[in-house]
């Protein structure tokens, strides 16, 4: 969940818990509402997507907020306990509420709190991943975020189930994690908790606390450099016996021995950059990458467009698809 929240009067905004597929949708939504974004804040280091901060900070000239306790190196507000962020006639004070991460944050405004994963509506964040403890999103919850006026709706940043916008009093009388209060019944229910790991967890943790790339952001990039061809126009230029295009299979030597598109050649991407000037003497050739899923053929015909080939381009789709259409193979021989 993300938050786009506005000051009407001075068109300023915040945008809280960005993520980086939903890049576009934010920025018309900004624009359709007038708004200019002061702030891009994530209220943790989150585990289970991709933070937009740093990419929207770059776009934008826009400061990312995050807690002080982040290792991320791009944020440029860092704040703390009892501090606020103000846009417009925007005010947003921030808890620190570690547990779920040790750089968890909330943010207050006067009928709402942001509670990030620090709380959830029926449930709370999870404290198993790395920088969760128990024991503090205890203290986070019953010291601090569940003192506030229950009349404070709760706006988390995963709400799973669809579950309709609820308060703070309600949470405290029908949330089943809020209702063992000592400490140590409380930290023995949340290390009971047998809870699936995030899909994308590695490559999450690494880009959100390093501002390093996504593997989609990589293949986002190389595809705006190159352009493609379809299976249908690679078999009928096959059929036709065009000589002009120049198919080169940068997979492995086995899955190429397997079954490749007629007439291409071999040229594994671990060894594209050492060999292609051997394999590939005329830099002005139009050369067709392919790949088993289409994803390593765009990263390769970027990397020759990089290195002079500017006719490369690649397939699009992968030879799992080719084989699935039913198009010709040719396979080595032995």
């Amino acid at each position: 969940m993300s938050y786009l929240i506005g000051c009407a009067e001075t068109c300023s905004a915040v945008l809280v818990d960005p993520e980086l597929s939903q890049i576009d949708r934010y920025l018309a939504l900004a624009a359709r509402a007038g708004l200019r974004l002061h702030y891009l804040v994530d209220t943790h280091t989150h585990a289970d997507h991709f933070s937009a901060a740093r990419e929207l900070s770059e776009r934008l000239g826009v400061p990312t907020v995050m807690h002080r306790a982040s290792s991320a190196p791009y944020v440029g507000v860092r704040v703390d306990d009892g501090e606020t962020l103000i846009a417009g006639k925007l005010r947003l004070r921030v808890l620190h509420t570690p547990g779920h991460t040790d750089d968890s944050i909330c943010l207050v405004l006067p009928d709402r709190v942001l509670t990030g994963d620090t709380l959830l509506r029926l449930a709370t964040g999870r404290t198993d991943l790395p920088g969760g403890d128990p024991e503090a999103l205890h203290d986070s919850l019953f010291e601090k975020l569940l003192r506030l006026h229950g009349a404070l709706q709760v706006f988390p940043a995963h709400n799973y189930k669809g579950t309709p916008v609820t308060t703070l009093a309600q949470e405290r009388a029908e949330n089943p994690r809020l209702q063992r209060r000592e400490r140590a019944a409380f930290v023995e229910q949340m290390r009971a908790l047998s809870l699936e790991m995030p899909e994308h967890l590695t490559e999450a943790l690494r880009t959100n606390r390093t501002g390093g790339k996504t593997v989609a952001q990589l293949l986002d990039e190389a595809a705006s450099r190159i352009s493609f061809m379809s299976m249908e126009e690679v078999r009928e230029r096959i059929a036709a016996g065009d000589r002009d295009l120049v198919i080169v299979d940068v997979r492995e030597r086995d899955a190429y021995d397997a079954g490749h598109v007629p007439g291409a050649r071999h040229l594994a991407r671990g060894q594209l950059e050492l060999r292609v000037d051997k394999e590939l003497p005329d830099p002005t050739a139009r050369i067709l990458t392919c790949c088993e899923f289409g994803k390593i053929s765009t990263l390769a015909a970027a990397t020759l467009r990089t290195m002079g080939y500017t006719r490369a381009l690649a397939l699009d789709g992968g030879m799992r698809a080719w084989r699935e259409a039913g198009y010709p193979l040719e396979r080595a021989a032995g």
